[in-house]
């Protein structure tokens, strides 16, 4: 009988130091600390009174597993519990819903900049989802570099842009938070707001930069570079006749260019200047009367097209081709062909250069004269681009 009441009253000494065990509620957050991490689902202690259960699902896209131990403290809201398996069901996915909606808030009061990465897009803009949450960034809050540059705004295309966008990092402000958490809009060109206006501060003509590739429209090349974008016009991309600025460029390719335009925000670029003028160039290597060699480029009604240096068409006139009548261009020289012309006429600062087949040919004595039209003394002043 001794031991009985004894044992009794160690129960009732221990009973009333141990802690006063706390019914978690429905909706609360606690803290808890890991058990076991298995099969994408977490084993939670909570306060050495009760086993936490948090399934897959429940964990969220912002937690790496890999990076959670044992012991390790974590915050979960409570969700349910479960009689059958005598486990509190926890969701650490809401807990950061709630801690993550509080962040945005001081971060759209301080101006911070943050980093997401997308996960969707529309052809409005890109989505971000953080535990669940999905919030947005529109199109017309991205920067230069990521804006979409479409020709004929083809909303196809804008969406194939935006898709290639999704898990990309982006460095971004927040500019509006409403408190339930379903409007929330981030701006990727807020965040570089302050660099990009000591840029366009410090930008003047003449300055080489380099840039990224951000559009290629048919009219020319858009360039980015420390949160500015400028346009190189499809006639300052090459020294030679451009008709198709893609097969100069490609989308995010890196190129140095030259600031030859500054008109408010509106930069003008240039590639070709950065290069030596191939009529110069051409000047320095030949001269009235000499002879060059090269392929033929193209053909057409009037004359032949050589490919000389540095993209340069010299037009070897119908005239020129031979002594005889030319009918038919194609039944003397080929497209690829490689052939020895003189030159009769040449005015670098023009950019104009004659070329003849027939001035290295010998004339046959009893050749006719060939009649020349008036369309055709036109055409001899047509110069090569």
């Amino acid at each position: 009988m001794v031991a009985k009441k004894q044992d009794v009253t160690l129960f009732e000494e221990l009973f009333a130091a141990s802690p006063e065990i706390k019914y978690p509620k429905q909706g609360e957050v606690i803290s808890g600390s890991i058990i076991k991490i298995e099969k994408k689902n977490i084993l939670v202690n909570v306060n050495n009174q009760f086993t936490g259960l948090v399934v897959s699902k429940e964990v969220g896209n912002t937690i790496d597993l890999n990076e959670l131990q044992p012991g390790q403290s974590i915050e979960v809201m409570v969700l349910w519990d479960s009689v059958e398996r005598g486990l509190l069901i926890l969701s650490l996915k809401r807990a950061n819903q709630i801690k993550n909606l509080s962040n945005l808030t001081k971060y759209n009061t301080s101006n911070e900049i943050i980093t997401v990465r997308p996960t969707e897009a529309n052809k409005w803009g890109l989505l971000v989802d953080i535990d669940g949450l999905k919030w947005f960034i529109p199109v017309s809050q991205l920067t230069p570099l990521h804006y979409p540059r479409v020709e004929w705004a083809d909303p196809e295309k804008i969406l194939a842009h935006l898709d290639s966008l999704v898990g990309v990092p982006f460095k971004v402000r927040v500019i509006n938070v409403d408190e339930a958490g379903k409007k929330i809009i981030f701006s990727e060109k807020a965040a570089i707001e302050e660099n990009r206006g000591e840029a366009l501060k410090n930008l003047k003509e003449g300055d080489i930069v380099e840039g990224t590739i951000s559009g290629i429209l048919s009219y020319g090349l858009f360039v980015t570079f420390d949160g500015l974008e400028g346009l190189v016009h499809v006639s300052e991309i090459d020294w030679g006749h451009v008709t198709d600025p893609s097969k100069f460029a490609k989308v995010w390719m890196k190129v140095k260019v030259k600031v030859i335009g500054l008109d408010s925000e509106k930069i003008s670029l240039s590639i070709k200047r950065l290069k030596e003028n191939p009529w110069d160039v051409l000047a320095k290597k030949y001269k009235l009367n000499d002879t060059i060699t090269a392929p033929i480029s193209r053909i057409s009604k009037f004359g032949a097209f050589m490919d000389l240096e540095g993209g340069i068409q010299g037009l070897i006139h119908l005239s020129e081709i031979s002594h005889g009548v030319v009918k038919d261009i194609r039944d003397h020289i080929k497209v690829g062909e490689e052939v020895v012309a003189k030159i009769i006429n040449f005015e670098p600062e023009k950019k104009r250069i004659g070329l003849s087949l027939k001035a290295l040919q010998e004339a046959p004595a009893d050749l006719p004269k060939a009649e020349e039209t008036a369309e055709v003394k036109a055409e001899e002043e047509a110069k090569a681009e």
